[in-house]
């Protein structure tokens, strides 16, 4: 950053690892820009609100924030506590956001379409390491307008698009057209979104922990609405990489939501579809037929897709990017979270050198650096920034200096949807069996032993 350092560095995206990108920065002396397309800081939290999560509060909270809430008067929340996404807002996001110094510089109803360098498309090299980048940003007074910044860390995240439910990473026939009976990802079935779906005929797609906790919800609420009718679709063979680790699973949380919904499925209160990948969906006046690729039908009300996310790439495509080809990460990343190959291994801590792009001072962090691989962690997002900042303040050696604490899983448990954070049972009790190792460099499980390769049948 030695030809921009009068410059702010941009910071897309305002959830967790955005706030916590900011957070580090200031402690470097360097000045934060930071632009959250919703209309307030973790915007996307907000719709999951009604989730726990599956790490304690010691996993949760980012080093450099708890600094600055703390010189404020704040007082972190109990370590070995299970936190549920709207108190993560509100008793960590939401006060870090407001803090003077994070608060000037945060821009909300800011949504970034483009960033490129000043004056260049990316066919342009010549002084192109020393040109400031800029970003096209829609502001939510009507305006767009180009800000000029010396660095960029995307902190977007991929909530904003889903994965389709159709077979082959495109839409089923017709899916588009039926968009009016298919939910967003994770709805609140027993309280914001109770009237969509009580006494109704309910399709939970996917076989990952959105799909399992969105399950064990509708399954609460068809207590009290017993004409509410739950069906569940895989790709797989069957559902028993969903079921997980149970009691032997290192996060308590995500065992007890695995063994919880095979009892609702040997009970007979969910109907489970299995080798169902959707073709094609028919909107009908009453209600939706989905039919799988091999001609099977199941008739719904409503469809809850559950099958994960991919990162928006669109904004980048301007920028000089490398990306591994099949998960769409930082290339030298990609190898290690691939679900094809590395689902049950463990992924090293890794900073600003793994996660470099031919873009100098350009980075993707938190989930949108995992690309299309469903298993990362906020502890793993917090070390990403750290070095980042670091990195961008000319502190190489701590950019370096990688290290990250987690709990040791050691139990390969099925996350083909959404990130290991997101959701845990909503009424798993707080534990403190993930108290911390020893401060050694830890992986995690990421989802189905050997991959998706080793799979048979």
């Amino acid at each position: 950053m030695d030809s921009a350092k009068n410059l702010p560095v941009a910071v897309i995206g305002a959830g967790p690892v955005g706030l916590a990108a900011a957070a580090h920065l200031i402690e470097r002396g360097l000045e934060p820009l930071i632009f959250e397309a919703g209309p307030s800081a973790a915007a996307a939290i907000e719709q999951w609100r009604h989730i726990r999560l599956f790490s304690p509060w010691r996993f949760n909270v980012d080093a450099a924030a708890a600094r600055l809430l703390e010189a404020s008067g704040w007082k972190s929340p109990r370590p070995t506590a299970l936190p549920y996404g709207g108190e993560l807002i509100d008793d960590y996001l939401a006060p870090l956001a407001a803090l003077p110094a994070i608060s000037s510089k945060l821009q909300t109803g800011a949504r970034v379409i483009a960033v490129t360098r000043a004056g260049m498309d990316k066919t342009h090299t010549r002084n192109r390491d020393s040109t400031p980048f800029v970003l096209r940003v829609q502001h939510t007074d009507g305006e767009t307008r180009d800000h000029t910044v010396a660095a960029v860390i995307d902190a977007s995240g991929t909530w904003s698009t889903r994965n389709p439910l159709g077979t082959s990473g495109l839409p089923a026939i017709g899916e588009d057209s039926a968009a009016d009976r298919i939910s967003a990802p994770l709805p609140d079935v027993t309280g914001r979104g109770r009237a969509a779906f009580a006494g109704r005929r309910v399709l939970v797609v996917g076989a990952g922990h959105s799909a399992a906790n969105t399950l064990i919800s509708l399954a609460d609420l068809a207590k009290d609405e017993p004409d509410t009718r739950i069906l569940w679709a895989v790709r797989g063979a069957s559902a028993g990489k969903v079921y997980g680790g149970g009691d032997a699973d290192g996060l308590p949380a995500r065992g007890q939501l695995g063994a919880r919904l095979r009892r609702l499925v040997e009970a007979g209160s969910i109907e489970l579809h299995t080798g169902f990948g959707i073709g094609s969906l028919k909107s009908l006046d009453s209600h939706v037929s989905v039919e799988s690729v091999d001609g099977r039908t199941l008739e719904t009300d409503i469809v809850v897709p559950c099958t994960g996310f991919r990162p928006d790439l669109d904004i980048l495509r301007e920028l000089r990017l490398d990306l591994d080809p099949a998960v769409e990460a930082p290339t030298e990343l990609g190898p290690l979270i691939d679900p094809e190959f590395h689902s049950c291994g463990t992924v090293p801590p890794h900073g600003a050198a793994l996660l470099a792009h031919a873009e100098k001072d350009f980075y993707i962090v938190g989930m949108k650096s995992y690309g299309r691989a469903p298993t990362f962690l906020l502890a793993t997002g917090y070390e990403q920034v750290r070095s980042v900042a670091a990195a961008l303040a000319g502190d190489r050696e701590a950019a370096d200096t990688v290290q990250l604490e987690l709990p040791e899983t050691g139990v390969c448990s099925s996350d083909a949807g959404t990130s290991c954070d997101v959701p845990a049972a909503p009424a798993a009790s707080e534990s403190s069996c993930c108290a911390a190792p020893e401060p050694v460099l830890v992986g995690f499980p990421t989802g189905l032993s050997h991959g998706r390769s080793g799979e048979t049948g």
